[in-house]
């Protein structure tokens, strides 16, 4: 157990800036079947991963009951736990919230053009961005809706839909961070990527909003941590 959480504490280490890194996809054309077939998923997704979460607390409940691992020893594991994001962190945070376009919004700014459809919807590189630059703001988590992002997740979009862990979301998009809110802020402000958005924003209309809460605590990870890769065929 103690080998498993020291390397999954040093991967998110090395890799959480990284994360999210994809290509540029405002361009792209949609893929609504594709869409469709996951949404047939997601349900079932939900109810797996409650249960998987279940029953992880079980093996972590007894897990502790019989270690035989030190006071000291099990706080440095906690910590590395919550570090590796499979544990709750409570903190001061900033919200940002994404949202698409009125479907009919028009050009808000003279001598604009008229928006195609892909200008008024949130793509992957807009989310991408806005979790990128947390991260470089020293995040010490970040919540995506309703789940924590670890040092392998990765934050990919069908369309106008966010498949995130195997479960899909439609906008508005909320992302939560927790950490010095001065430095997120700032990160966030200093983000060529999202000055890029905001430059949407205002022309056509899409949902730009950043808060800040006082003290709110993101949930602990409950997926698999186990990492999938192909394998050539023999």
């Amino acid at each position: 157990m103690s080998a498993g959480v020291f390397a999954l504490a040093g991967l998110i280490f090395w890799t959480s800036f990284n994360t999210a890194k994809g290509v540029d996809i405002r361009s792209d054309d949609p893929l609504p079947k594709l869409s469709d077939t996951v949404r047939t998923k997601n349900s079932r997704n939900e109810q797996l991963e409650g249960q998987l979460s279940g029953v992880r607390q079980d093996v972590d409940r007894l897990t502790r009951q019989g270690d035989g691992v030190s006071p000291a020893e099990r706080a440095r594991l906690d910590a590395l736990d919550k570090a590796a994001g499979t544990g709750p962190l409570t903190g001061p945070a900033v919200d940002v919230t994404l949202n698409d376009a009125p479907p009919n919004a028009t050009a808000l700014v003279p001598g604009v053009p008229d928006p195609q459809p892909n200008d008024l919807v949130i793509h992957q590189q807009d989310l991408q961005a806005v979790v990128n630059a947390l991260w470089q703001g020293g995040a010490q988590g970040i919540r995506v809706m309703d789940q924590r992002l670890i040092s392998t997740s990765a934050v990919r979009c069908v369309g106008n839909t966010l498949i995130l862990q195997g479960r899909v979301y439609s906008p508005p998009y909320r992302i939560t961070a927790v950490g010095d809110q001065r430095k997120l802020r700032k990160a966030l402000d200093d983000s060529p990527s999202i000055q890029n958005y905001l430059q949407y924003v205002n022309a056509y209309g899409l949902g730009w909003k950043v808060g800040a809460q006082k003290r709110t605590t993101l949930p602990g990870y409950s997926g698999s941590t186990d990492l999938h890769y192909a394998k050539p065929v023999s």
